[in-house]
């Protein structure tokens, strides 16, 4: 039978330090957002606590639980979940801190103007063949 586990909203007040050193490999964390499967779950992570019964819920049946589990350990030893146990269950949630400051760390490294120019797709120019 079906349990429904309550559903709990993240605290949006929580001040996001931006200059946290990113504690996470950079590329332990690339390979973990590389993977489609990976990004779906996260996107069912934005806000919510969901167990792993749930996430194979949202995924409609595509991936199937040990699949998906599998899925939730790699992106918890990139840091972008967040693991909550109850009693034997187990509940995730997108580290939304830990997203904001690794992808923070990209733009400073691989486009470090960004903060004081925006440039427009449309001007950026085109160089060589």
């Amino acid at each position: 039978m079906k349990q429904n586990f309550p559903i709990y909203p993240l605290d949006k007040s929580i001040n996001i330090d931006i200059m946290t050193p990113m504690n996470v490999d950079p590329l332990l964390f690339a390979k973990a957002l590389a993977d489609e499967t990976r990004q779906e779950i996260m996107k069912h992570l934005c806000c919510v606590w969901l167990s792993v019964n749930d996430i194979v819920e949202r995924l409609d049946g595509r991936v199937n639980q040990p699949t998906v589990s599998h899925h939730l350990k790699k992106l918890e030893e990139a840091g972008l979940v967040l693991v909550r146990r109850d009693g034997k269950h187990h509940f995730y949630t997108l580290d939304q801190e830990q997203i904001t400051v690794c992808c923070g760390l990209l733009v400073q490294s691989f486009a470090p103007d960004y903060r004081t120019t925006v440039i427009r797709p449309d001007e950026i120019q085109v160089t060589g063949a």
